[in-house]
């Protein structure tokens, strides 16, 4: 039973088809045109009520399906006018003789308005409609292809939400695609449904007046009823299908289903059903008019108008009141509800635990540059930041909450991690900020300060300043781009505190849908989730790009059949990252750094020492002392090239280097030479020795 409802359509299909060539008898015929009447009620109560068109996006094949069914139906009810003189079963004639009336005439002229409404008005239409709607969606494309991409770097949806809805945009195109097609089968449907009522008419006629015996009159009665029935029995159907098929392409921004956006927008406007009243009230004036029944439906509309109105008026109170009553918002209590009675309920002490992974807070003069009602432009630029970091390090920054700080300074603003702060700074709205070169050709006015994010001394300009600083060799930067300069280094110092497990296994989500088998040979039985999480956070605390994850695993699995160390793991997926290294921190080929003497190195290596916390470097306090000034010496040459300081060690040492320079140096590299390609110059400017 299962099988045959599964095949239910293609046996249909296949009944329709027969229909061409196997006649029915009356009976059959009007078992059929009920049918027939009945699919199409369906379709249009079903258009009506559904609140976009891809919820029956099955309608451009169905749309065949029906017009193939009622041209099998015309053929078969012809077969049997012809053959059976004018008798097509009780369906046909009782639509023919409650049209007609006993007048030919008349009931031809209506059956011909029918069928030219449904051809020239709503076919017409909804042909022209669907090609429009077809081509802009096609052309749409792109851009809610690139708006998708844009939300998801932004961390506003996840992979499976963008995955969703690009299939989404695709069977649009290919719906509208399919109904620009369907709407020129419902024309050439109304073009054989005239080609068929005048076979029906003429060649009935010659056949009735040959063969029955009948006058002129009588078979012109007989053929004109079965004929004009014959019509509407197919037309009506097809006119419910067609304005089923003109509702669908013509529904665009909706919230329901056409019954409810129809009441809701209707009703939303009681003035326009006011003044529609008033209007009809006007009309009495002409004589003429019928004055009973303009004032009857006048008065009901001024009445609903007025009824309507009033009660929008008691909601718009009803919401004023409900504004000026203080409300529980972002943690805080109603004044009308003391503080203990509110967290007695234990649900709301909960949402005081919720921490945001990056927040940063404004001060009052700040809050224009964040505030796009005001023409801010920060939110935009954090989804370029957003962008360009997950495209050059292969992790997405969570949303950052942008909120205003009630004890800040007017031009303070503070950047927070996890709800803690880890940075701050001030600037000045009004001005420029000037960061001074190391030998400026003039001396402009301005305020002293420090550029935040790289700490070099700078100077808050007036904006008439502006040109005369660049001529004095100054970088000119404005506030917006001050702070969130700021704020993408706060962050990119930070990122590996915001890779969390769930982040993590977001990742491995992505990886799989194209190496599964990758995956399966890693986790979770040679590798737990919570390591690979660790090796990533190792690799984002150094600054090295976590997006070749196919290298990052295919290496953990070549090494992990040898140690389980976790440093010993990160280390050689440096190595095999090299490229990715050197693009990093290679200027034009060549690659400037601080070399460690053979005897310092050595020195390092024979002191490594296993402790509860793993192995370290157990250098005595003087040989530290001196490796650490010389090594701030060393750094200074980095700050006229544009290149970050580098540490050049063996790979044995590099990962207890870069331990013991952490705390003092945390913006230096420290590389091994195995993490660097071949074909790079490189060019040590400093040793650092014992």
């Amino acid at each position: 039973m299962k099988k045959i409802l599964n095949h239910s359509v293609a046996l249909f299909v296949i009944v329709i088809v027969l229909l061409l060539i196997i006649p029915l008898n009356p009976f059959l015929l009007d078992v059929m045109i009920i049918i027939n009447i009945s699919i199409s009620l369906m379709i249009i109560l079903i258009s009506m009520n559904i609140k976009e068109p891809l919820e029956f996006s099955i309608f451009p094949s169905l749309l065949l399906i029906t017009t193939l069914f009622r041209l099998g139906l015309n053929v078969s009810s012809t077969r049997n006018i012809l053959t059976n003189q004018g008798s097509a079963g009780q369906v046909i004639q009782s639509f023919g003789d409650f049209v007609l009336q006993g007048n030919a005439v008349v009931g031809f002229i209506i059956f011909l308005i029918i069928v030219l409404v449904q051809f020239i008005v709503i076919t017409k239409g909804a042909e022209r409609v669907a090609e429009v709607a077809a081509r802009f969606t096609l052309d749409a494309m792109p851009g809610k292809q690139m708006a998708i991409d844009a939300d998801l770097s932004s961390g506003l949806i996840n992979e499976q939400q963008a995955k969703v809805r690009r299939e989404k945009i695709q069977r649009e195109a290919d719906f509208y695609g399919a109904m620009d097609g369907a709407t020129k089968i419902v024309k050439g449907d109304a073009i054989m449904s005239l080609l068929i009522t005048f076979i029906n008419l003429v060649g009935g006629s010659v056949i009735g007046i040959l063969t029955s015996g009948l006058s002129f009159s009588e078979v012109l009665n007989v053929y004109s009823i079965a004929t004009v029935g014959d019509g509407l029995v197919s037309q009506i159907p097809a006119l419910l299908i067609s304005t089923a098929t003109g509702m669908i392409v013509t529904r665009a921004v909706s919230e329901g289903s056409l019954n409810t956006d129809v009441s809701k927008q209707f009703l939303a406007q009681p003035q326009a059903i006011i003044m529609s009243g008033g209007i009809l009230l006007v009309l009495l004036l002409i004589p003429g008019m019928p004055k009973i029944q303009l004032a009857i439906i006048a008065v009901v509309l001024i009445f609903a108008g007025m009824q309507i109105s009033n009660k929008m008026k008691e909601a718009a109170m009803v919401e004023q009141l409900a504004a000026a009553t203080p409300a529980v918002e972002d943690g805080t209590v109603e004044d009308t509800v003391s503080e203990e009675e509110y967290y007695k309920d234990i649900n709301h002490v909960y949402s005081l635990l919720n921490v945001e992974p990056i927040e940063m807070e404004f001060g009052y003069s700040l809050i224009p540059l964040v505030d796009e009602s005001s023409g801010g432009k920060m939110v935009n630029r954090i989804v370029i930041f957003r962008l360009q970091y997950a495209q050059e390090m292969g992790l997405v920054i969570p949303s950052i909450r942008l909120r205003d700080g009630a004890n800040l300074n007017t031009n303070q603003y503070i950047i927070k991690i996890k709800g803690e702060e880890v940075a701050k700074g001030e600037i000045l709205v009004d001005y420029y900020l000037a960061l001074e070169p190391a030998n400026p050709t003039g001396v402009i006015d301005g305020i002293e300060t420090i550029e935040p994010a790289y700490g070099i001394p700078s100077k808050w300009i007036l904006p008439e300043n502006r040109e005369l600083a660049e001529i004095y060799g100054y970088t000119v930067i404005d506030p917006l781009s001050v702070m969130l300069t700021h704020l993408s280094e706060t962050v990119k110092q930070h990122a590996y505190e915001l890779l969390t497990r769930q982040e993590t296994m977001q990742l491995i989500e992505n990886v799989k849908e194209t190496l599964p088998e990758l995956i399966q040979e890693i986790f979770p039985e040679r590798l737990t989730y919570g390591s690979f999480q660790k090796i990533l956070v190792n690799l984002l605390k150094e600054g090295i790009p976590i997006k070749d994850l196919e290298t990052i695993l295919e290496s953990i699995s070549d090494s992990i059949t040898f140690t389980n160390d976790l440093t010993t793991i990160t280390e050689n997926i440096r190595v095999a990252l090299k490229r990715t290294i050197t693009r990093k921190f290679c200027e034009e080929g060549q690659m400037r750094v601080v070399t460690l003497d053979g005897e310092l190195e050595k020195t390092i290596a024979g002191s490594l020492t296993k402790g509860e916390q793993g192995i370290y470097p157990a250098l005595s306090p003087d040989v530290m002392q001196h490796m650490i000034e010389q090594i701030g010496e060393e750094i200074k040459k980095f700050h006229d090239l544009a290149q970050s300081p580098i540490i050049l060690t063996s790979q044995v040492i590099r990962v207890y280097v870069y331990r013991l320079l952490e705390p003092f140096y945390p913006n230096v590299y420290v590389l091994s030479f195995h993490e660097i390609v071949n074909n790079v110059q490189i060019q040590a400017i400093g040793n650092i020795t014992k």
